[in-house]
């Protein structure tokens, strides 16, 4: 077959930062490339031009998703191919350096390019001997390469320097390659922002800063000066991957539960994740409930600050989409769901419990307070508030005492600062603010000007 443009369909998780890919092979087959345990963008896609996956395709052990190419290969009898060195313990086509698979007109070749992983293939895509595009995972990415820390800080610069060579060997691809990467733009696997998720090997020549870099030293010194913190489930996910997600024979589902259920999960200590907008937990949530708003972000969140161990009960608006809170959970390993609050806080408060509420503040209404920013480092250093202190959410866990009393919270609009404020409230403080907007809005409203950098900002 000729290759076409629309044969290519990127599927992109804006919450995760990430790109899945189906490639139509013409013959209604196709091939799923780095797809999630979340599939249905991918099913959706592929049931509107009628194909079958016929091979789901990994780059390497994700990190910050669950695969889906057990699934496929369960469902739909998609042949898996992978890293051999990967060694994962379910059946697949190990591929070396070099292999090449016949799609049926169309050629896979796996290219060694380990650096974000030991084990990580990139995957160039052949029609005869024309070089079409190539698949780089968590190599080669939009105006960067992803990071290189996530199997310790004792190989990280290890990595970073076979980082290095792979980009060198992807940029002697012909400028006109186009290449698609896995990470993007709000990933945490590392990439700068930005729209663009695909590019060519010419257009990174031009625009990658990592590929200007001098020699190796200087470019593994700005990798790795680049690498900001990442959610605590990536250290888990990657073994997971290697075994296997367990195959999900049925659609999961959030069961109802009672108030008198529902204040029984408290009492044992285990989790209720309360996901209305900030404003609505404002008003009046459960106390000690956890606040992280149903949006793209929420798998990032829910799995970097709380255990996949523990059961999980969830607090909900009226027409919020529960099959979402199911699947951003699922993607991400977090299967101990045992429902959600039937009737919400009504039925909360009709059965006799208290509330707890938050302020959430107009910039003009929160001066007064000392003001804490939970957002990125790199988000922080681009500019914050005068006197700030500085907490990044992940870290506010265990640094929960390093809070100043009576403090505004703030991110970048609320959400952030409404789960950090949920948090402090659990670990013991009151009299807490959240600031419903940004640094910019605080700044214009009491005259000030942002600054920049991280110096003296921790308590």
């Amino acid at each position: 077959m000729g290759f076409a443009d629309d044969h290519l369909i990127p599927l992109v998780d804006e919450g995760l930062g990430n790109s899945a890919y189906l490639l139509d092979l013409g013959d209604g087959r196709a091939l799923a490339m780095d797809a999630s345990r979340d599939l249905r963008a991918l099913r959706a896609a592929a049931e509107r031009r009628a194909l079958r996956i016929a091979f789901a395709a990994d780059t390497h052990l994700h990190a910050d998703f669950l695969s889906g190419a057990v699934q496929l290969g369960h469902d739909s009898g998609a042949t898996i191919l992978a890293s051999a060195a990967g060694r994962r313990a379910f059946d697949h086509h190990g591929l070396a350096d070099g292999d090449e698979v016949d799609l049926g007109g169309l050629t896979l070749r796996a290219l060694a390019t380990p650096g974000h992983t030991d084990e990580h293939l990139s995957f160039l895509l052949l029609d005869g001997s024309r070089q079409l595009g190539v698949f780089t995972g968590g190599s080669l990415i939009v105006n960067s390469a992803a990071r290189t820390d996530l199997l310790g800080p004792e190989r990280t610069e290890e990595l970073a320097r076979a980082q290095y060579r792979s980009l060198k060997r992807l940029t002697a691809l012909p400028d006109e390659t186009a290449v698609w990467p896995t990470h993007g733009a709000g990933s945490f696997c590392s990439a700068p922002p930005g729209t663009e998720r695909t590019t060519t090997i010419g257009a990174q020549k031009q625009a990658n800063p990592l590929l200007t870099a001098p020699d190796e030293d200087a470019f593994v010194a700005q990798l790795v000066a680049s690498l900001g913190t990442y959610p605590a489930y990536f250290d888990r996910l990657g073994e997971i991957n290697r075994r296997g997600p367990a195959v999900l024979t049925a659609q999961p589902a959030l069961p109802s539960l009672s108030a008198p259920q529902a204040r029984a999960l408290m009492v044992n200590g285990d989790h209720v994740v309360d996901v209305r907008p900030a404003a609505d937990y404002a008003a009046g949530h459960i106390p000690g409930s956890l606040s992280i708003p149903l949006r793209e972000q929420f798998a990032t969140w829910l799995g970097w600050l709380l255990p996949d161990t523990a059961p999980l009960a969830f607090v909900t608006g009226e027409d919020q989409d529960l099959s979402e809170i199911v699947w951003q959970a699922y993607k991400i390993g977090y299967e101990r769901l045992v429902g959600r609050l039937a009737g919400g806080m009504d039925a909360w408060l009709a059965d006799g419990n208290a509330k707890a509420t938050t302020a959430f503040l107009a910039a003009d209404r929160a001066a007064g307070r000392p003001y804490v920013d939970v957002r990125q480092e790199a988000e922080f250093a681009a500019g914050h508030v005068p006197g700030a202190v500085h907490i990044e959410l992940g870290a506010l866990g265990k640094a929960a005492s390093d809070a100043p009393a009576g403090p505004v919270v703030a991110c970048g609009h609320g959400e952030r600062a409404m789960t950090a404020a949920s948090l402090l409230e659990r670990a013991g403080h009151s009299d807490i603010a959240v600031l419903d907007g940004g640094p910019d809005d605080y700044t214009a409203a009491h005259g000030q000007r942002l600054v920049q950098g991280t110096e003296d900002t921790r308590p």
